[in-house]
């Protein structure tokens, strides 16, 4: 079952690769693409992962993934909302990593 996992993500990559090169299409969706493949992931190891310390790192990179597009399209719009979001992304994102590590070591919000 893990060669078949492995076997499919190894597809997925394939696919957005040859997708970015072959197919002519803007800059900023051949910058987008490789993020959406590790957001499919990182979704992936969240419902699937072995360990809750897997998940909350993969809840962690979801974020940074997160804030990089909203760099990514702040970038190419001119639009400087877009880096109010990915701070405030990045705050929430980080406060609830720390709530997330309190809790899987079995302390209290006080503590």
């Amino acid at each position: 079952m893990k060669k078949i996992n492995y076997i499919i993500c190894l597809v997925l990559i394939a696919v957005f690769i040859i997708s970015n090169l072959v197919i002519k299409m803007d800059l900023i969706i051949r910058f987008v693409n490789p993020m959406i493949l590790s957001i499919i992931l990182c979704l992936y190891r969240i419902f699937l992962g072995p360990s809750p310390a897997d998940r909350a790192v993969a809840t962690d990179i979801l974020g940074l993934i997160v804030v990089g597009i909203c760099g990514i399209i702040t970038v190419f719009t001119k639009a400087a909302f877009f880096i109010d979001v990915a701070i405030a992304w990045a705050l929430q994102s980080f406060i609830g990593n720390l709530a997330l590590a309190k809790y899987l070591e079995g302390k209290k919000f006080d503590e």
